[in-house]
């Protein structure tokens, strides 16, 4: 068979390596997680060149063009050149808020608390 120019897509994304396996694939297609050009889709559903693979993975979205059909599982290398990884880079570590723990027991936090919360949190209206 020479190019093929669709494929299913979650054969696509077991071929690509992106998934294990094709069945990994097609209950993360039937949960919601991949979406091609905005759009969520079956695993029936046929990709092409050119088209946009969202997948969610460990809770990041990881943004994929489709740059060539594959139909079987190759190598790593030749799998990164059936797509183009147009992923945002991940925010810096400095600007990522921190996890704000309260002791048990200790109730509900009063106005003032709620303020410095916020404040260290960086949902204060005031600090924008």
């Amino acid at each position: 068979m020479s190019n093929p120019t669709t494929a299913r897509v979650d054969v696509w994304l077991w071929a690509v390596r992106v998934y294990k396996t094709r069945s990994a694939a097609t209950t993360a297609i039937r949960g919601g997680h991949v979406r091609v050009n905005g759009d969520p889709v079956k695993a029936s559903y046929n990709v092409k060149i050119g088209d946009e693979v969202r997948v969610r993975i460990q809770g990041f979205d990881r943004i994929l063009g489709v740059e060539r059909i594959l139909l079987k599982r190759v190598g790593a290398p030749l799998a990164a050149e059936a797509y183009e990884d147009r992923t945002p880079p991940p925010p810096p570590r400095e600007f990522v808020a921190p996890i704000v723990h309260r002791d048990r027991g200790t109730g509900r936090p009063t106005k003032r608390e709620r303020r410095k919360i916020d404040r260290l949190t960086g949902r204060d209206s005031r600090s924008r």
